[in-house]
């Protein structure tokens, strides 16, 4: 499914696209029966997009053969529905370069970039990085700055410089800095779509430009997330913010820096998935598991009635 038409080649970028959880064996080999089963229930529950083997599907945990595997079921299950699109988070940017080329060969549609894995580049090197994926691929590109989690800021001076680079579309970002949003537009007006990628500022940035939303929490709370996105692009703020603030103590999880555990273990609440994480990451334990199931039972108690607005032609 190529959905990179429209007006500047960039109609993919709209809409929720959930980080989709890879689901392990009690062996941790790869579960590709419920890693389907959860990508079919996120199609069915309205999402926009996939966003597979990102830092929410274990990318660093996944060997080479595994993440091309993934990709390849993703794109058997989504059947041309919605984008299917894999996080880039190499070791080189050689190995970078050819899994975005086997990417393109197993036929996803866009990439999402992380700046080098385990360097702390300096700015001339990340903006190199991104400058190579960007041309070993016809594919189009998400750039994605998480600071946080990664220890490079790319910073709009950084996206700026990127401009001239053809393949790359879109910029998540998830510094949880908004103000970035309004710098990155000075900066280059409407050369890049915006994605939220922090989710509890959605519709912060949304205010501030954002048209996409890549979401940990979506994978829980897919219904929800969905209506979420689309009363705000639909300027029912009101309508949006009701959702939001029973949403929002879920969300706040998204922005930890054991994401993946906790997103996991909402999700096995919830009823999608399993827990399981792949060593070094393990399960959430004590006061801290205690805390999350709290905040679950409170957010399945009052889960709000929803209109389930339909998703965009």
């Amino acid at each position: 499914m190529k959905k990179n038409g429209g007006k500047n080649g960039k109609s993919m970028w709209r809409g929720v696209y959930p980080a989709v959880t890879t689901q392990f064996k009690k062996d941790f080999s790869v579960d590709f029966d419920a890693t389907e089963r959860g990508i079919q229930a996120l199609i069915d529950a309205g999402v926009d997009g996939l966003i597979m083997c990102g830092t929410v599907g274990e990318n660093g945990s996944l060997e080479p053969q595994e993440k091309r595997a993934v990709l390849k079921a993703a794109k058997e299950v989504a059947s041309g529905k919605v984008p299917v699109v894999t996080g880039v988070a190499e070791l080189s940017t050689e190995a970078a370069c050819r899994y975005a080329r086997d990417a393109e060969k197993i036929g996803v549609d866009g990439l999402m970039v992380i700046p080098p894995v385990g360097y702390s580049a300096k700015p001339r090197e990340t903006i190199e990085h991104f400058r190579r994926v960007g041309a070993a691929s016809g594919l189009p590109i998400m750039l994605y700055n998480n600071p946080p989690v990664y220890k490079i800021d790319v910073t709009p001076d950084m996206i700026a410089e990127l401009a001239s680079v053809k393949t790359i579309q879109a910029v998540k970002e998830s510094s949880g800095d908004t103000k970035r949003l309004v710098d990155i537009q000075n900066l280059t007006g409407d050369r890049f779509i915006l994605f939220c990628g922090l989710d509890d500022v959605l519709l912060e940035s949304m205010l501030l430009g954002c048209v996409g939303w890549v979401s940990g929490m979506s994978n829980v709370f897919p219904e929800e997330s969905a209506e979420l996105f689309r009363l705000a692009a639909a300027g029912r703020w009101e309508e949006a913010m009701a959702i939001y603030r029973w949403f929002m103590p879920v969300l706040h999880l998204d922005a930890r820096s054991d994401l993946v555990q906790c997103i996991k273990l909402c999700e096995q609440i919830a009823g999608h998935g399993h827990e399981r994480t792949r060593p070094p990451r393990l399960p959430m334990q004590g006061a801290e598991r205690a805390e999350i199931e709290k905040i679950m039972a409170t957010a399945l108690k009052n889960r709000p009635k929803l209109r389930k607005l339909k998703r965009a032609a």
